[in-house]
């Protein structure tokens, strides 16, 4: 188990990731991510050409599989913690929705700030699990998930929807 490894070798637990970015034609960004390519751009009314998400829609997007980790053997933040707990699991999807004021964007007003004011979705969990033991589950993701843990200065409401199977 990771956990145990770590708690084991504290060195081992440290790691650095990097991103490569350049602003391309227009609006546009590629970017490598390890041995990935990503691309952004912002939608036509932003002045972009709507090729990729915008920035703000990847940050959702991580947020979410960070949480979510659906994947059979990665073990991103809820697989991770569903597996420590013994909870099984057969579906996990998160929903969200970030709220933006876009004059702070835009330098239109100063006192609004430039990202999210609000982030809120909901975080759906299939597992045959009773209803007390996935709000376990969602709490220790909730306590752990790096990108939620950086996302901290914007008020998130991530409502739980346990479909019990």
């Amino acid at each position: 188990m990771i956990q145990a490894s770590f708690k084991k070798n504290p060195a081992q637990a440290q790691a650095t990731f990097k991103s490569v970015s350049e602003l391309k034609d227009g609006l546009v960004s590629s970017g490598q991510l390890r041995t990935f390519q990503i691309k952004a751009d912002e939608p036509e009314s932003f002045g972009g050409t709507d090729s990729a998400p915008n920035p703000v829609e990847v940050l959702l997007f991580s947020l979410g599989a960070c949480q979510a980790g659906q994947g059979k053997k990665e073990e991103i933040t809820t697989k991770a913690f569903a597996n420590a707990m013994g909870v099984p699991l057969k579906r996990v999807s998160v929903e969200l929705q970030g709220h933006i004021d876009l004059r702070g964007f835009f330098a239109v007003d100063e006192s609004i700030r430039a990202g999210f004011n609000k982030i809120e979705g909901t975080f759906t969990v299939e597992s045959p699990a009773d209803t007390e033991t996935i709000e376990k589950l969602k709490a220790a993701v909730d306590a752990h998930c790096p990108v939620k843990d950086m996302l901290q200065a914007v008020p998130m409401e991530v409502k739980l929807n346990h479909i019990q199977v």
